[in-house]
Order: C-alpha cells, then structure tokens, then sequence
C-alpha cells in the first residue's frame, strides 16, 4: 500500500511519541546537577524516534551545525525515507539547566512542517522576539516600535487598560532597559528562569495569563516559537540578535546574512506545520513527568496549523512492558 499523501496524513500523535520520549530520557537527570547529561538524553531519544517515523526528513532547526554537533545538526536527515517529505524543527530539551535543578517549564518540542522550505534555518544564536496570541488585528506588534507602543496598541485591541496586560519575558540583565519600559508603561510583568517556547504559547491560551511575550532568546526556540502560534493563529515577530562576528559566521553558514530582517511567524514557519511539545518539569502550561508504579504519566500539546486543532494527551507509560529511550 502507498503512503497516503502528506496533505491527508496527521502527524500529531508521531511527533507526541518523539516529545515523549525526550522527555522521559531527560526527567531521569531531573535535580541531577548536570545538564549537559539530561540535553544528551533527550537528544539521543528524540533522534531514536525521529529515525524510526515513516517520513523522508530534513533538520532545519537543531541542536546546532553539522561538526559542531553529532545529532539533530541543520540538514541532517532523519526518518525512514519511507513517506512525505517534511522539515523538522527540533528542541529536544528546552531548559536543561532548569531540569539539572528540578526548576518549572522544561519541555521537550518538535515540528514539522510538509512540502519543503518550512523553517526558517536558523543556528544557536540570539533572537529578538514579541509574541501575541489569536484574534487580534495583523500588525498588531511590531520590533521597531518601543515597548509602550506596543502595550498601548495591544491594549486598545484587546479593550484593556494597558495596566491589565501580562508581560511575560526571560529574567536576565539583558533585559533590564525592556523591564524598566514595561513597568513604566504600567503594565504587569512575569519573569521566568527559562522555557520562553512555553511563554510564547502561553500567549495564545485563555488560561495561560500572559497576554505578551518580549526580549532576546535562543533563535531556535523562536521559530518553535512561531510553528506553535502558526496553529494556534498568533503573531510572531523575530529578528536575529549577533552577540559577537562568531554569529554571524553561523548565520552566513545557513544562508542569513541580514541582521536587519524582521521575521513573521509564516517566514519562519510556513506551510501545513504540526507542533508538538512534552512537559519534563512542571509549568503552568504543561504538566511535567510523573513517577507512576512501573512508569511514568506525561502531558503534551499537539498544534495543527491546518485545522487550528489543538489537543492536551495525557499518556501513561508502562516501562514494565517497554523500557524509555534513552
């Protein structure tokens, strides 16, 4: 029998097992002090299930360029090559550090996108970022404009004063000129250790008690990032950050040479894209991992961008029968 068309095929619950099982590798490291250990883990898992999943794929996004890395590297293939072609989007762990401490809102992530020229390459460099969730006007943000343009724009979309609105941002000193411009804006800010992809989505759920996500992150979990809002129908935009020339050596490697480009979330993530993501720690989106009797519960969001469909799957793991990746 053929493979069915890749515009008829639902990938959500084969990128799941792939999140899954990065997951479960990294939760084995939670508190163990070493992140180095729990990032190869769930790298390890996550390239194990991605070369067992009938797909002809390609890494775009990462765990860095080829030499530097010996898995998941920009352009290497994974997969069968037994079914449609499809680029992959990989952060196998975002916050290992946070899992080396037992810390909130470390996920395992993964998309794909059909057709060809999905995502934006991009390698382990800065990006600067804004995000917002669905239903709002297109243009709604935008990078060149100041933070409280951006507050008061969103604010009289959204029918809010502006000192209603959440910010949500990376604790880090580089982000101290932004946080003084928000707080003094009036608006309500949330600092987090790490695990900006959750942020991001946090913007798009009613729940989620974030309205806006700003500052300067990993590119990579950017255009995670832009895959999870594509399905959602949020708005993104990037902009890549050079911290030294090394940056934009890496940058030329991949086909970027222009610092200056404003990205949106369909330039980094275009096409019929499937996103998926398991939680590792524990985190206001996601549930982490669960020590049960002989195995482990686990939590996962699945996005679709062709449908809008989006889906909690709570899965529980019987490792008498078969023990974890990794």
């Amino acid at each position: 029998m053929s493979e069915p068309a890749a515009k008829d095929r639902n990938l959500s619950l084969e990128l799941v097992r792939v999140t899954e099982a990065a997951a479960l590798a990294a939760y084995r490291h939670m508190g163990s002090g070493d992140h180095m250990e729990a990032d190869q883990a769930a790298i390890s898992a996550a390239k194990e299930l991605l070369n067992s999943l009938a797909i002809d794929g390609t890494v775009c996004v990462g765990e860095g360029l080829k030499g530097e890395v010996d898995k998941l590297y920009i352009d290497e293939k994974v997969g069968t090559g037994r079914g449609p072609e499809v680029d992959v989007a990989v952060v196998a762990l975002e916050g290992a550090s946070i899992v080396a401490r037992g810390g909130p809102n470390a996920i395992s992530t993964v998309a794909m996108s059909e057709g060809g020229n999905g995502f934006l390459k991009v390698p382990d460099i800065y990006m600067s970022k804004i995000a917002v969730g669905p239903g709002l006007p297109d243009g709604v943000i935008d990078l060149d404009r100041e933070p409280e343009e951006n507050l008061k724009a969103l604010a009289a979309a959204k029918s809010v004063p502006v000192s209603d609105l959440v910010v949500c941002m990376l604790d880090r000193p580089r982000h101290s000129p932004l946080l003084e411009k928000v707080r003094a804006a009036g608006a309500r800010v949330r600092l987090i250790l790490g695990g900006d992809v959750s942020a991001a989505i946090a913007t798009a759920l009613d729940d989620g008690g974030v309205d806006i996500y700003m500052g300067i992150g990993a590119a990579p979990q950017g255009v995670l990032s832009a895959a999870a809002l594509r399905g959602f129908g949020g708005q993104m935009r990037g902009r890549l950050f050079a911290r030294k020339d090394e940056d934009r050596t890496q940058a030329k490697d991949v086909g970027i040479d222009d610092f200056d480009k404003v990205y949106t979330e369909h330039d980094m993530a275009s096409g019929n894209v499937t996103f998926a993501a398991t939680g590792v720690t524990y985190g206001a989106i996601l549930r982490g991992m669960q020590n049960q009797h002989g195995g482990a519960l686990s939590h996962s969001l699945v996005v679709r961008s062709l449908t809008g469909t989006y889906r909690f799957i709570e899965a529980h793991h019987d490792f008498t029968r078969r023990p974890p990746v990794g």
